[in-house]
């Protein structure tokens, strides 16, 4: 493999280069597979390739000369850290490295051998130095949206610098009093770090750069309600992913032109499968790059995925901040109202998301939908019950799958979606 371009910034990031050399390599050939092998893509989604080859250099690269220049940069897990702050303080904020099987062993030695694959997977790939976005974090986001992650957070701390965001379990006032305080304990955080003082005018800003980049999202996903599909849901999977690691504003751009693509796709009743092709939604835990396995299974068992009802799907974009606020204060309590609309698995009740979950298989038009939850998972894996049952009564069909970052269940999965795509047919 030729010497990189990058190597000389990775060295300093102080990455285990031999490592990370390998970790492309695979990815590289595993991204061959799952998505440039497809037929029929939009001249949009060579922007989305050119993203994903360059998201340790290029990328990276920017990030380095911000911070060169000043810039701080945070890193987060999760869908409630509001990137609306981050931004107002003129810092950046990435997401980072969770997605596959990294220094799994290494990790294990930190957490419990059970615990779920995300979470030890970002410990993993910090302790085989192979991630570069957590090497060049100030400071990284966590949140107590399960008890993995809270006691993880214990360990990842004495390697990174860390903050912890109490998530409230319930909607009750005094959650959303416990939540705001929450806002602002970050916002104090954030203006330590940067020195810059979040002002209104660049709050506001902040909150319209992220809308705009959720009403981007918010159009690709209502496109994908036509019939036929005129995107697969890999495609889709990877312009979310993306979303947490490019630039917002560049982002949002190259995604309107990309269903300026889509629009002219529908007009002309072009698919990108046949129309008679399955429908299935994805429901459930997140999938970070490079988790590609499950869309990759579905999609390659006759089926066309048309949603993700998930953090790194609809969960994170379905609803906007009210750009309404003139001041501060206002605008933090209108980021506050928008966070606790999010229905994660980790508030009890949580019948908000059942209802979401079945509006969304309707508007969508999905035949039927596959509850996806990492092993040792606990609330989407409790959830999945009352999903199944919910989708029982709105007569929409579901398969329960657990599983993890590892392929050694592949043709299991496989033999099962298979059966269930047959089903639904």
């Amino acid at each position: 493999m030729a010497a990189s371009p990058h190597r000389e910034m990775w060295e300093k990031l102080n990455l285990d280069i031999e490592a990370h050399d390998g970790l492309l390599e695979v990815l590289g050939k595993f991204y061959g597979d799952i998505y440039l092998s497809q037929e029929g893509r939009l001249g949009g989604m060579e922007y989305l390739d050119f993203v994903l080859s360059e998201v340790h250099g290029l990328r990276i690269r920017e990030i380095q000369d911000a911070r060169a220049a000043g810039k701080k940069v945070i890193g987060s897990f999760c869908v409630f850290v509001p990137e609306e702050l981050t931004l107002a303080a003129n810092a950046i904020q990435v997401g980072l490295c969770a997605g596959a099987d990294a220094g799994k062993e290494e990790a294990e030695k930190l957490v419990p051998r059970n615990t779920c694959a995300l979470i030890k997977s970002f410990i993993g790939f910090k302790l085989a130095r192979i991630c570069p976005y957590t090497e060049s974090c100030d400071l990284i986001i966590g949140e107590t949206t399960c008890d993995g992650k809270k006691k993880a957070y214990e360990a990842f701390g004495e390697l990174v610098p860390m903050h912890v965001m109490e998530v409230p379990q319930q909607k009750n006032a005094c959650d959303r009093t416990l939540w705001k305080s929450e806002i602002l304990r970050y916002k104090d955080r954030l203006e330590a770090l940067t020195g810059n003082t979040i002002t209104a005018e660049n709050l506001k800003k902040g909150i319209r750069i992220i809308n705009d980049r959720r009403r981007a999202l918010q159009r690709l996903n209502a496109l994908r309600a036509a019939v036929p599909a005129p995107i697969s849901g890999r495609d889709v999977l990877l312009i979310n992913q993306v979303s947490f690691y490019d630039d917002p504003i560049r982002f949002t751009e190259s995604i309107g032109k990309l269903c300026d693509q889509l629009e002219e796709r529908i007009q002309k009743k072009e698919g990108i499968v046949p129309e008679s092709t399955p429908r299935l939604m994805l429901s459930g835990c997140p999938m970070a790059v490079p988790n590609w396995k499950l869309p990759y299974i579905v999609e390659g068992s006759g089926a066309v995925v048309v949603g993700e009802e998930s953090c790194i799907g609809t969960r994170n974009t379905r609803d906007l901040v009210d750009e309404s606020g003139q001041t501060v204060e206002e605008m933090i309590d209108a980021i506050c109202d928008r966070y606790m609309k999010i229905d994660c698995a980790c508030f009890t009740p949580n019948t908000e998301r059942l209802e979401n979950i079945a509006d969304m298989a309707k508007e969508l038009k999905a035949d039927g939908v596959i509850h996806y939850a990492l092993m040792f998972c606990q609330p989407y894996a409790h959830e999945a019950f009352k999903v199944e049952k919910a989708l029982r009564e709105a007569d929409i069909p579901m398969l329960s799958i657990e599983t993890d970052y590892s392929m050694e269940d592949a043709e299991q999965l496989k033999t099962r979606v298979e059966a269930f795509v047959e089903m639904v047919s």
